[in-house]
């Protein structure tokens, strides 16, 4: 019989635990670009059936944060989305540091359905919240109505026809601690199967 792995406790904690942080309260200083490759070297280590990596990153530094503020401005502008929709919109962009776009890239493939890739881009993005959390930083995954419109879309990172937004992590100092909040009822939620 195989030998089990060592019982990481550390990590259980820290999963066990974890609580994204509101992008509203992280503050400079964000992770360098030497800070954040383990971070995205982490997030990569993702499930990824078939070695497609139907995914890709894009790291928004401050200096673009005000253009994207002002495309998304565009854009709700352009949808007719409210004074309200559009200021929440582009508040991700006016008060970011630092964010990590995780594109999802579809690609051709007779064995690996697209619905496959798409949960692999997703696992991408919780991978990489989590190894920003454990890297001592304030995280979190967003995306709004502006990640979901294709011309804000290629306007803003020229997305090709085959990709686009799973999400959009924020990377930088926590400002303050979020309180707890409801988590699942897993006994709701849970079903076992033994025969």
């Amino acid at each position: 019989m195989p030998a089990r792995p060592a019982r990481n406790d550390a990590a259980l904690d820290f999963l066990l635990s974890r609580r994204s942080r509101p992008a509203k309260t992280l503050v400079a200083p964000a992770p360098s670009r030497e800070e954040l490759l383990p971070i995205l070297t982490a997030a990569a280590r993702t499930p990824d059936h078939g070695k497609l990596e139907p995914w890709r990153f894009i790291v928004v530094e401050k200096p673009a944060m005000a253009r994207l503020a002002a495309l998304t401005q565009a854009a709700g502008a352009r949808l007719g989305k409210s004074p309200e929709d559009i200021a929440k919109g582009r508040s991700q962009f006016d008060l970011g540091q630092l964010a990590v776009v995780v594109v999802e890239v579809q690609k051709d493939s007779p064995k690996i359905p697209a619905l496959e890739q798409t949960y692999s881009a997703g696992a991408v993005c919780l991978g990489l919240l989590n190894a920003a959390l454990a890297s001592g930083w304030g995280a979190n995954w967003l995306t709004g109505w502006a990640s979901h419109d294709r011309g804000f879309c290629q306007a803003a990172f020229d997305l090709a026809e085959n990709e686009r937004i799973a999400g959009i992590v924020h990377i930088a100092t926590e400002s303050t601690a979020p309180p707890e909040r409801p988590r699942p009822d897993l006994e709701a939620i849970t079903t076992w199967v033994n025969a």
